[in-house]
């Protein structure tokens, strides 16, 4: 009897929590239009302490719907362009010497803030790209001999553009792993299009307002931990991750000779925080299977390495994730 007062508790708690969250996506939306599957997975992001890497071609709001998201609940915010000259003390700041003490004194570099973004991050070389590795896996950097802690929230929003290869350079494995999501974002539908004409040739410019605190989103992350989730679901993300390292043992021969290397631990991980933390966008305080799969392609398409073969065949990593999800039974 107790156990179903607490979960009637818990229930009342989230959808009262996720009222308060969809201001913030109700917010956006007066800016940013046509975007629901970026705006949910970047609060997806938010609640879950998850980075996210957005790839799409230029044009489709991807700074906008960063910088709106930080305005709407009074975050530091800092834009870092990315280039092939960004060296990693433009990132995470220097030591500048002070001749008239004859000592040292830190410059902290833009990371120092909530959330990043990242703009055209393939754009700069490795050693930049590594500086960012401290900060997005241990919410820390290091400069000199002393190491600071990054504030809370801190939030990895990086952008790729996927349409051109030169002067770029591909992110390590190892970085792409410590995003959360990767988003494929696509162009808007012919409705959304004409009211984007409209909004954008006003002479009226519409800005995104406070409606929430970051203590009030810390209130909701606190809340996404205390999502249930059953032990058969956690069973199920588990063969699915397991099935992107040995398919051959869940039947899936056939994409054995696709797959070059599987998802690590991280995907586990990932996959049920995303999971817990979709689940409760949906006013729900338990996982359920469905919310595996509708989540799942974010969390493992950049965690699937191919083979040639795969790409011979013109097969991307979605095509594998997908014919996992469709062959791994649903508890």
């Amino acid at each position: 009897m107790e156990e179903k007062i607490n979960v009637e508790e818990l229930d009342e708690r989230i959808h009262k929590e996720g009222l308060q969250i969809k201001k913030i996506a109700d917010e956006i939306s007066n800016v940013v239009v046509g975007q629901k599957y970026v705006i949910e997975r970047m609060l997806i992001g938010l609640l879950a302490d998850g980075h996210i890497l957005l790839e799409g071609v230029p044009g489709l709001a991807k700074t906008l719907s960063v910088n709106s998201l930080a305005n709407a609940i009074q975050a530091g915010f800092k834009r870092i362009q990315f280039t092939p000259d960004l060296l990693p003390a433009d990132l995470i700041g220097t030591m500048i010497y002070n001749p008239q003490k004859s000592d040292f004194n830190v410059k902290k570099g833009p990371v120092f803030t909530n959330i990043i973004l990242a703009d055209e991050i393939n754009r700069a070389p490795a050693k930049v790209q590594s500086a960012l590795l401290e900060a997005m896996a241990e919410k820390q950097v290091t400069i000199g001999d002393t190491t600071y802690q990054l504030p809370s929230p801190f939030l990895v929003m990086a952008t790729q553009n996927p349409i051109e290869q030169e002067g770029t350079y591909a992110l390590p494995e190892a970085q792409l792993d410590r995003f959360m999501l990767k988003l494929q974002i696509v162009y808007p539908g012919i409705e959304d299009e004409k009211i984007i004409l409209d909004r954008m040739t006003s002479k009226e410019k519409i800005k995104t307002k406070p409606v929430l605190t970051l203590d009030d989103i810390q209130k909701a992350k606190d809340l996404v931990h205390e999502v249930y989730i059953d032990q058969k679901v956690k069973d199920y993300i588990v063969d699915i991750v397991f099935a992107t390292r040995q398919p051959e043992k869940y039947g899936l021969d056939n994409i054995k000779p696709l797959i070059s290397i599987g998802s690590s631990p991280r995907a586990t991980i990932n996959l049920t925080l995303a999971s817990k933390a979709y689940a409760f966008l949906q006013g729900r305080s338990f996982v359920i299977p469905e919310d595996i799969k509708t989540i799942g392609m974010d969390v493992l398409r950049h965690r699937i390495i191919i083979t040639y073969e795969a790409e011979a065949e013109s097969l991307k990593s979605d095509d594998i994730i997908k014919q996992i999800f469709s062959e791994i039974p649903i508890p």
